[in-house]
């Protein structure tokens, strides 16, 4: 399976119809919020055959689901939250607060949101590890009310093992829409559904875009693109280790990207005859090599110093290093995602079982945006409080501020309370 060489496709691209998904979008959201319920339903059945019976799964649902898993999907679902809640519990942020002289205190209050929504997609495949990713950094935040919205089928039905998850994660509001209108429903608000503070959870190009469109009325996580993984290698890396993980990334769907830079040609070389030879064995072979062809890249570096220059200015979604003394390259990282270090921390482990968040920015956003994790489910305020000596320490330089600004009345603000006239 031959790479591309050269570094144009690692670049992102935006999807060539993604003008007419916005429209087709922005229709929908402004249905659905001068229709409410009607109009989610009447979207249900024209995308999922669904439209008849409750919106919200029924606590029968979810216990039977729960218990028509096997019980080794089970203790999967539980080692995966367990590690997950290991790692993002050391996030979490308490308030705070100082004093200062002349009685003087000065703080910082955290404190969770109050209504989240979680997206998880469907149809082909079911994602209980999406629940559990999503879920467990906002229960550790103290959200306290997390509800999925997922497709059902035509019959109502959800996926088990998702409902399995929420009931792992400790969510008994399981609402049974998807697609665009289920983001306008969680933003606006729809008949049963109530209005949420945050959507979070992956979807394709239409939840996307529903979620840039609703930004701002309610906060998103991100607004992810196409799954990307970058390998920096040294002429040690195995290249059996390297195909199996750029295809790993390239199996998700054509415009994946999976990209190699490496100091060494005969690297590259052994990753292709390794990618053919691996692909060969797998189901979803066509959209690996489709995949590939499109989006994947190999780029020959002349040092590792080069290398790392280049992955921190495509800054991608999942980073893997596989080269001597991994750990001691971490300092060359500036931008990532997530950072797997050496040839047996593959980037699945992270997607399932190390604990690190799978949520990640993508398209080059790993620049200035993080994982998903607890500080995504809280809000900050400020506080101080101030007597009347302490102000006046700083009431005349607070008036000469404001007149130099301009605003005399903020000025004013501080001159009346030493006004002994009043």
């Amino acid at each position: 399976m031959q790479l591309n060489r050269g570094i144009s496709n690692a670049k992102t691209r935006a999807p060539e119809n993604e003008a007419a998904v916005v429209e087709a979008v922005r229709a929908i959201i402004d249905d659905v919020r001068s229709n409410g319920e009607s109009a989610v339903r009447k979207y249900a059945q024209k995308f999922d055959g669904f439209s008849s019976g409750a919106l919200l799964a029924s606590p029968e649902e979810i216990k039977t689901a729960v218990e028509e898993t096997c019980e080794d999907t089970i203790r999967i679902l539980k080692r995966a939250a367990g590690q997950i809640t290991e790692y993002h519990a050391n996030q979490v942020e308490k308030s705070w607060f100082y004093h200062k002289e002349g009685n003087v205190v000065m703080g910082q209050l955290v404190r969770p949101l109050r209504r989240v929504a979680l997206y998880v997609p469907g149809g082909t495949a079911s994602y209980p590890s999406t629940v559990l990713m999503n879920a467990i950094p906002a229960k550790l935040a103290g959200v306290k009310e997390v509800a999925v919205f997922t497709p059902a089928g035509a019959g109502g039905e959800v996926a088990a093992p998702i409902l399995a998850a929420a009931a792992c994660c400790g969510i008994d509001k399981v609402y049974k829409i998807g697609g665009a209108q289920a983001i306008a429903a969680a933003a606006y608000g729809a008949g049963c559904i109530p209005k949420f503070d945050k959507i979070v959870g992956p979807g394709n190009i239409y939840v996307t875009a529903a979620k840039r469109l609703v930004s701002g009325d309610v906060d998103i996580d991100m607004a992810a693109g196409p799954s990307e993984v970058l390998i920096v290698a040294d002429d040690s890396a195995n290249p059996v280790y390297i195909a199996a993980d750029m295809m790993s990334q390239a199996e998700h769907d054509r415009l994946s990207r999976a990209i190699l830079i490496t100091t060494s040609e005969r690297i590259i070389e052994e990753t292709e005859q390794e990618l053919e030879r691996q692909a060969a064995g797998l189901e979803r072979a066509d959209i690996i090599r489709e995949s590939i062809a499109a989006n994947g890249c190999a780029i020959l570096a002349g040092s590792l110093s080069e290398a790392f220059a280049l992955a921190n200015e495509i800054a991608p979604e999942h980073l893997e290093i596989l080269t001597r003394d991994p750990l001691g390259k971490l300092p060359m990282v500036e931008n990532a995602g997530s950072i797997f270090l050496g040839e047996y921390t593959p980037e699945p482990l992270g997607d399932y079982m190390s604990g690190t968040n799978h949520v990640l920015p993508t398209g080059g956003a790993a620049r200035y945006r993080s994982p998903l994790g607890v500080y995504d489910f809280i809000k900050r305020s400020a506080y101080s409080c101030y007597s009347k000596e302490a102000l006046a320490c700083f009431k005349d330089d607070v008036m000469r501020f404001a007149k130099l600004e301009g605003l005399d009345a903020h000025a004013n603000s501080i001159q009346v309370r030493f006004d002994e006239s009043r």
